[in-house]
Order: structure tokens, then sequence, then C-alpha cells
């Protein structure tokens, strides 16, 4: 068998049962399955030879079959308040980019699903780019396990939390998304709880319907318009999936318990922000277990957006809370790094470090 790793199998791409099923037409047990999954996503394995409960002549033979990747290096920017931005090269030449926000309760792990994205939304960097490909599940998981190795070198806390924020929109990507959350949330894989996970999408109706089915993670939505004709003009996906084919797909969401949809609401000055805007948002998701992020306008020269003055965001603010809902400004967490939310976009090279 020819040992050219394009003509491997990277069994990262494998969920447990596709990876059992896998050694099993391999003439293996199906046990063999189960031990080469678990031995993947241990920190530092980088061969088959270092799988050491396998007899030598499968490990082998596993060389010659198949590989499994992993990011070797990385580029690494940190922000001045801690956050930090990582940028990954992939085979193709392509880079992606995730982020690590440290919180005092929490690290989360920002991590991307496409290499650029096809939703052109107004207001975000990384839809300028236009889109290029999917990115396999391997690759998915493989920002989780370069992200954990490198902090567990430096003796620092783990990852606690991952959110689909990153670059590109997750259930576009669906195939490769569901694997991913498979071995994200595998005992076996990564390990994560679904309650942990969040996929944040821009309102794929039927593939949000689909994800509540398959899974318990967490949902967000990225809204960022309380009507039809101003969403339509910052998010092109309205115009197939407007807000009230949204709103119910959001009703039919099966929620983990005790928790609630997040809406993520960018302010943009003159656009979105008014008094009417903020009543209109109300009633929008009256009736869905909601919680509402406010995301104040991330300027770019890039993006024809500002964001507003601190008065009209408290008031935006506080006619919601009127009303009953939980509503966080979310602070603007490493844009010295162009990694705040909205601002990823896949570069030649990123002025840091190359770890």
């Amino acid at each position: 068998m020819s040992d050219n790793l394009a003509q491997k199998q990277d069994l990262k791409n494998f969920t447990l049962n596709e990876l059992t099923a896998f050694a099993v037409d391999h003439g293996l047990p199906p046990f063999r399955g189960k031990q080469i999954f678990s031995w993947l996503y241990r920190p530092g394995i980088t061969s088959f030879n270092e799988m050491t409960d396998l007899p030598k002549a499968l490990r082998e033979s596993l060389t010659g079959l198949a590989t499994f990747s992993r990011f070797t290096s990385f580029i690494k920017e940190v922000s001045r308040d801690g956050t930090c931005k990582y940028g990954f090269h992939l085979q193709d030449g392509k880079m992606i980019e995730s982020v690590l926000i440290p919180e005092a309760d929490r690290n989360t792990l920002c991590i991307s699903s496409q290499v650029g994205c096809a939703m052109g939304c107004a207001f975000c960097l990384t839809g300028t780019m236009g889109f290029s490909r999917n990115l396999s599940c391997a690759e998915i998981v493989n920002q989780v396990c370069a992200v954990r190795d490198d902090l567990s070198k430096d003796n620092r806390p783990g990852i606690t939390n991952l959110v689909f924020m990153g670059m590109g929109e997750p259930l576009a990507n669906f195939e490769n998304l569901t694997r991913a959350l498979i071995i994200l949330s595998d005992k076996q894989g990564l390990h994560f709880s679904e309650h942990k996970i969040t996929v944040s999408t821009c309102g794929i109706v039927p593939k949000i319907i689909e994800l509540g089915k398959k899974f318990k993670v967490n949902l967000a939505i990225s809204l960022h318009a309380a009507d039809n004709k101003t969403r339509s003009s910052l998010m092109p996906i309205n115009q197939r999936y407007p807000l009230e084919a949204l709103m119910e797909a959001c009703q039919e969401f099966s929620l983990p318990k005790r928790k609630k949809i997040t809406f993520e609401y960018a302010l943009l000055k003159g656009i979105n922000d008014s008094d009417k805007d903020a009543v209109m948002l109300a009633r929008l998701l009256h009736g869905i277990q909601a919680k509402i992020n406010l995301l104040p306008c991330n300027e770019t020269p890039e993006i024809p957006f500002t964001k507003p003055d601190e008065q009209r965001i408290t008031s935006f603010q506080n006619i919601l809370k009127k009303r009953g809902y939980t509503v966080l400004i979310r602070s603007s967490r490493g844009a010295d790094i162009s990694a705040a939310c909205g601002q990823l976009a896949s570069k030649s090279a990123l002025s840091s470090t190359s770890a």
C-alpha cells in the first residue's frame, strides 16, 4: 500500500463508531477501533508507534494504511487583555484562526468551521474574504487539541468551554460539524459536556431544527436586527430565512434544561440602535427562552459602521431589561490583535511568534 499521505485516511475524521467500523473492515476486532480512537486525542501522541497497547505489527500496518493529523505549529498573538489568537496553517496553504478568551471562571475557545464565509454579513470582516472551503472534521477538532496542548505546556488552566463563533457559518458545514461535536463530547475523545459547547448561526433554519434533534448543545443566534428590512440589508441569509421562520425554528429548538438561546446583537450606530429597535427586539423574542448579548460595533476601516455612544447602548439595554430579558453588554475582547467578534480574517502572516 502506498505511503503517500494523500491516499491515507485521516483517522481524526472518524467518530468512534466510524473508526470501529474501519477497524472491522480491515479485519480487526471492534475493540481495536476503540483503542485507536482513545489514543488519537491524548496529548503529545504524534505517531502510531506511541500507541503502546497495540501489537507492533498493527502499529506498523496502521502507519502504512492511515494517518492522524495535528497542527504541529501555529502563529500566536496575545492581546493586552489576555485574549490569545491562534493562526493555523492548513495542508493546502490556507489559514484559519481560533481565539482563546480567558475569564476568571472559564477558558473559552472560539473555533472556526470554514475558511472564510459565504454568508456576506455586512458588519463582519471574515465575510469580506469570501468563501474558500469547509473545514474537515479533523481540522475542527485539531484547533481544540492544539490550544489544549499549548495551555498544558505552560501549565495554564485548560479549555472549559467551546463556541463555534470563529470563521465561517457552522451550520453550512453541517456534516463535519456534527462529526466534530460527537468527537468533542465523546468520553474517549475530548470529553466536553455538550452543555459547555455553543454553536452560533446566522440563521440556517432547517439545520437549526436538525441540530436540536441531534445534540443538547447551546444555541446562539447572530440576529443583529429586529425587522426584516434592516436584517436583510445586514445579513443576506434573512432573504432566504426571514425572521418569522427563524423565530419559529428557535421555538422548536430542543434546549438543555435551564438553558436559554443566546441572541447576539451588534449595535451599529444609526442602523439598529434606536429605542424603537429595542422595543421591536423585545416583541420579536417574546415567548422564547432568550438572553441577549449586546455587542457594540467593533470598528475597523474595512467595515462601514461605527459604535453607538455609551448613553445609547445603556438606553437600549434598559428597555430590554424592563421587559424581563437578561441583557449583557459584551466588552470587546482582543480588539488590538483583531480577535474581536467579526474581526477574524485569514492573513498570510500574524505579527507575533510562531510556536
